[in-house]
């Protein structure tokens, strides 16, 4: 999948294809497409492989350079986007600081917060987890009621987050919080505050997912601290920042996700060869139909991502339908993968999640799909408030 970048960006895409043939070796070529955003498989491995592209200069590649970025485009960083997922180099372990609450600081953070933490995230010396939902605030976010008051210099946090991805991994936490109880709209009075994780008020449990994966966790904050310059932004005004920030999750981020759609649906489509399943008519109709989901991913992306190196917005239509499109394209992809699979795909070779096979893992991860990152009713709303102008 090429898109509309300079030729320039030709030598570029060498420098990273040549770094990957030499770097991605031994024990991390064994682990080639091993763990996502949503599977801590070989956690280990995928730190260390983090911390190898860390001394690379590979994280944080548009980062102003005084914070340690590489300062590179972002035509650049489609063309690594798009090289990395080819490579299958295995899954990056602190997406959610890398993705989310770096751009989040260079945008809404204060200077001392930026040169504190942006370093610290691209040597991999600290792992972030996000506390946004709550049990009783998913997807709506202007529900929230966990709670911070001010006691001199510092905040106190008391309230619970939920589907903390890589929460138990992590030691610092990025939670929106209402600071005003009182406030006359509820989206009104949140604040993003930085918390750290190693401190009695914080309690993080694991949670296995459907694949045994311990993808997330639930945190318990109880007279939790933390300084009172560990605002982002500024105080009661945490709706702006969280959603300037969930803004930042279309982008450059949907190519490994189409790429990786695609390497799977070869996969199924040799499973139906190697079973026989493919003689069926109805069979091969559906590989078809998967095979067209990931053809029109890749416009999507490609309208996108070409949209932004422009820097117009013709294509925000295009992402604010990507995620509802796809996730919903994958659990179809999964349900294929597993009536394929047949009656063996009911058994375990062993106990969870090592014993999955690739069917299993992608129709049981799958299913998470329409409900993390937004919900597809939200999605939905969404789209039709703010893309085609609907009344609520």
């Amino acid at each position: 999948m090429e898109y509309d970048t300079a030729p320039a960006e030709a030598a570029f895409r060498d420098e990273v294809r040549q770094w990957l043939s030499e770097h991605l070796v031994g024990e991390f070529a064994a682990h080639r497409g091993v763990g996502s955003p949503t599977d801590d498989t070989a956690w280990e491995v995928r730190v260390a492989w983090e911390k190898e592209l860390s001394a690379g200069g590979w994280l944080g590649l548009t980062w102003p350079t005084e914070y340690g970025g590489r300062g590179a485009t972002l035509a650049q960083e489609v063309v690594f986007e798009t090289e990395y997922a080819r490579a299958a180099a295995p899954a990056r372990v602190n997406s959610q600081a890398l993705e989310l609450l770096g751009p989040m600081l260079l945008e809404f953070g204060s200077e001392e917060q930026k040169r504190r933490f942006l370093p610290r995230i691209l040597s991999v010396d600290d792992i972030w987890g996000q506390g946004f939902s709550e049990p009783g605030a998913g997807s709506d976010i202007a529900a929230v009621s966990c709670r911070a008051r001010r006691d001199g210099d510092q905040w106190v946090v008391d309230g619970q987050k939920v589907w903390t991805t890589f929460g138990h991994q992590a030691n610092w936490l990025y939670v929106v919080c209402r600071t005003h109880p009182d406030a006359s709209l509820r989206h009104k009075g949140l604040t993003m505050l930085l918390v750290p994780v190693d401190q009695e008020g914080v309690e993080i449990r694991p949670i296995a997912n459907l694949a045994g994966s311990e993808e997330f966790s639930e945190c318990f904050f109880t007279g939790a601290r933390t300084d009172a310059d560990m605002v982002v932004g500024e105080v009661d005004d945490g709706w702006r920042v969280v959603m300037g920030t969930l803004g930042m999750e279309r982008g450059a981020a949907l190519i490994p996700m189409q790429l990786a759609m695609e390497h799977e649906v070869h996969q199924v489509v040799a499973a139906a060869r190697e079973s026989g399943a493919f003689e069926d008519a109805r069979t091969r109709q559906r590989l078809a139909d998967a095979y067209i989901a990931t053809q029109l991913m890749r416009a999507t992306t490609a309208r996108v991502v070409s949209g932004l190196l422009r820097g117009t917005t013709e294509a925000d239509a295009a992402a604010a339908t990507s995620k509802l499109f796809a996730s919903v394209a994958h659990q179809r992809l999964g349900e294929l993968a597993m009536d394929i699979e047949g009656p063996a795909g009911q058994v375990l070779s062993s106990p969870l999640p090592e014993g999955l096979s690739f069917a299993q893992r992608t129709f049981l991860l799958s299913r998470a799909e329409t409900i993390y990152g937004g919900t597809s009713e939200i999605q939905r709303n969404i789209i039709s408030e703010r893309v085609l102008g609907l009344p609520r």
